[in-house]
């Protein structure tokens, strides 16, 4: 059984979708980051960063924090969503270290800027809204070419990116400008287990819909 320390993040809900997706049996802990659970003593012997997301495996007696850690981990202990096979597994694991270092980060403070303190700082609006949109440039690029972000199939590189392209409006994306990114969004929130991993810890709202034409999937054989 793992243990899933969560909140209502797109961190948080990259690993409550991966667990759904894969089938592990997981028991949500929800981490109120409005009260600062994530800074009492009993969590930070969880995660010493003081961030969600952060599991217990204790089948196994293993720890981890960090979301990109933590969805390499499953991905192996369920043997789904992560190739072996070496050159699609690093196609895999080189967008999931995009998302990480770019794609969550830099929305993050877009969302900080744009969305929670509009007007205290043009100089980073302008920064953080110009760095949003050519991410989502690159990420429009790349789902023109493969059906998913890490290639042909659907992966943890896709449950790493979602989330964060699910608060599109904090970001003020407008999605219309993106097609290859809005039909990847629809298709996977429309997946069962997006929908039930976007609820975890608790239900806050419907997944956003953005309203733009759908273009097709490439297909497979076209994917890097």
């Amino acid at each position: 059984m793992i243990d899933l320390y969560t909140w209502t993040t797109p961190n948080g809900r990259k690993i409550s979708i991966a667990l759904e997706e894969m089938g592990l049996p997981y028991t949500v802990h929800p981490v109120n980051l409005q009260k600062g659970e994530q800074h009492s003593p009993e969590f930070a012997k969880i995660s010493p960063n003081e961030k969600i997301p952060a599991i217990v495996d204790r089948d196994e007696g293993i720890t981890l924090m960090e979301s990109g850690a933590i969805l390499i981990y499953l991905a192996e202990k369920s043997g789904k969503f992560l190739p072996t096979e070496t050159r699609a597994r690093f196609e895999v694991l080189q967008w999931l270290m995009w998302q990480m270092g770019g794609f969550g980060p830099m929305l993050g403070q877009a969302h900080q800027f744009l969305k929670y303190n509009p007007g205290v700082s043009e100089f980073a609006e302008k920064r953080y809204g110009d760095e949003a949109k050519r991410l989502y440039g690159v990420l429009d690029r790349r789902l023109a070419e493969s059906p998913y972000v890490g290639g042909a199939e659907l992966s943890i590189a896709d449950f790493a990116t979602w989330p964060w392209a699910s608060r599109f409006e904090y970001q003020r994306i407008d999605l219309t400008a993106y097609p290859n990114v809005c039909r990847w969004y629809h298709e996977l929130a429309d997946r069962p287990a997006f929908r039930r991993g976007y609820d975890v810890p608790h239900f806050v709202h419907e997944i956003p819909r953005p309203g733009c034409t759908l273009v097709s999937a490439p297909t497979a054989n076209s994917a890097g």
